[in-house]
């Protein structure tokens, strides 16, 4: 598969991840974490508001990846 064609299928692929992502975090904020201690809400926050970044760097860098027969430089 060419770059460019990596790009598109991954910005697809990256803004569909992230829109379930935010569906999924939010339903599960607003259950059984807003009874639990203030501590406990913003651990929740914190790490469901940095733990898509890690799938979304390597689809990223899986986008990123030279053409295996490009012309090397």
């Amino acid at each position: 598969m060419t770059r460019p064609a990596r790009k598109f299928f991954g910005i697809i692929a990256l803004v569909s991840f992230v829109m379930v992502y935010v569906v999924v975090a939010a339903a599960i904020g607003s259950g059984r974490i807003l009874e639990a201690p203030t501590l406990i809400k913003f651990g929740y926050f914190l790490v469901a508001g940095v733990l898509w970044v890690l799938p979304a760097g390597l689809l990223l860098r899986w986008m990123q990846k030279p053409d295996p027969n490009a012309p090397q430089d």
